[in-house]
């Protein structure tokens, strides 16, 4: 049997190029050799790309995170570097060996430092910006290659949780309010932007960047000055801030989706952090955070998640793969949705492939089935018209 050469696209310029690494170190562990040719391609800080020498290696989260700072850490090995060529073709990426091609005779430089490699399919375990945003899944439709995951459209929303709202919203679908500061804004008129929060919403609210994930940059005000703090804060890592009504009492309850045009829905989960929400520290470095799956609900509850995943997943115009997020009030039982991730985390610890776990996909069989589903996408797209002659 031919096998798929698959290339696993990590790292990246986003604040979250950690936990893609951690992400990428168990894609790589669960991919079956007997089935696929993994092609590790890291992308630096720096936005190079390089076929990795040393992929990351299975281990804890917290243990690829520290590795991926190690990594970053050392000179950039120009030798391996190669380029996502944006057409079709046989060859998906060039490679350019730089010290071949500096130690061949001029004659034979070309040739000694250039060559190139097909890939049947891209698995990009990119999170955040750079990655996750459609700006890599519009590269790889440029070069005409199946890959694993949403399109540019959904990528792009899911990321700018923002406007996600606004299509959520119009679906029908139950959201938090919230406001949106633009960075510029805030630099501009501290004042007049913290009083028009303050006016809107009661105390604690939460502050995060409209485009990042991982729960970074984000933060829970009590207090006026920590909510001035907290746009602080996301205005670091955004020029779009966040500010969104606290639901009282929260349970954080996640859903995994799986499919392109008939999505299925796992058993749902329940994030019970080892601090106050579920902050990046809670995420990928405490040991304290537990994952209840399947979480403590209802049938109706468990079956009104999924149906609610399924339809954020839809109203984006998802495909392969997307983990839904969830608040419920605790006293209620009110849902509301939070966000959807169109690259969840992928680490030993990843919510998205317990839950398929628990459902009954291992991870393994998970991977196939995203690869499957890229390559399925792919072929119908290949049946579409490009001229009207």
């Amino acid at each position: 049997m031919t096998r798929l050469r698959v290339g696993v696209l990590y790292g990246g310029r986003s604040g979250e190029h950690e936990v893609s690494v951690a992400s990428a170190a168990s894609v790589l562990a669960n991919l079956d050799r007997a089935r696929h040719e993994p092609v590790p391609i890291r992308i630096d800080r720096d936005g190079g790309w390089a076929i990795a020498d040393r992929p990351p290696t299975s281990a804890s989260a917290a243990a690829a995170i520290e590795q991926a700072r190690i990594e970053a850490a050392r000179p950039a090995r120009a030798a391996r570097e190669v380029h996502l060529v944006p057409r079709p073709g046989a060859d998906t990426l060039i490679a350019i060996d730089r010290k071949a091609g500096a130690a061949a005779e001029s004659a034979e430089r070309d040739r000694a430092c250039v060559t190139g490699l097909g890939l049947d399919v891209v698995f990009p375990v990119l999170h955040g910006p750079y990655g996750e945003d459609g700006t890599v899944q519009g590269l790889l439709e440029l070069a005409n290659v199946a890959y694993v995951g949403a399109g540019v459209l959904a990528s792009a929303l899911g990321m700018d949780k923002a406007l996600a709202k606004v299509v959520f919203a119009a679906s029908g679908l139950p959201v938090c309010d919230a406001l949106v500061i633009g960075r510029r804004a805030w630099d501009a008129d501290r004042e007049g932007r913290l009083l028009a929060a303050l006016d809107r919403f009661s105390l604690p609210v939460f502050v995060k960047p409209a485009n990042l994930g991982s729960s970074v940059g984000i933060s829970k005000a009590r207090t006026r000055d920590e909510l001035a703090a907290a746009i602080d804060l996301a205005a670091e890592f955004d020029r779009k801030i966040l500010v969104e009504a606290a639901v009282p009492d929260a349970r954080e309850i996640e859903c995994a989706v799986l499919g392109n045009d008939e999505p299925e829905a796992s058993v749902p989960g329940e994030v019970v952090p080892s601090r106050e929400f579920y902050d990046y520290q809670a995420k990928y470095l405490d040991d304290g955070s537990t994952l209840l799956i399947p979480a403590p609900l209802t049938r109706d509850q468990a079956d009104e998640v999924r149906r609610l995943a399924v339809a954020a997943f839809r109203a984006v115009d998802c495909a392969g793969m997307a983990r839904v997020d969830f608040l419920m009030a605790r006293a209620s039982g009110a849902i509301w949705l939070s966000e959807i991730n169109t690259i969840p985390g992928f680490t030993t610890i990843s919510m998205y492939p317990k839950l398929w776990e628990a459902s009954g996909v291992s991870y393994p069989a998970l991977i196939d089935r995203l690869i499957a589903l890229a390559l399925q996408r792919h072929d119908e797209k290949q049946r579409l018209r490009t001229s009207v002659l």
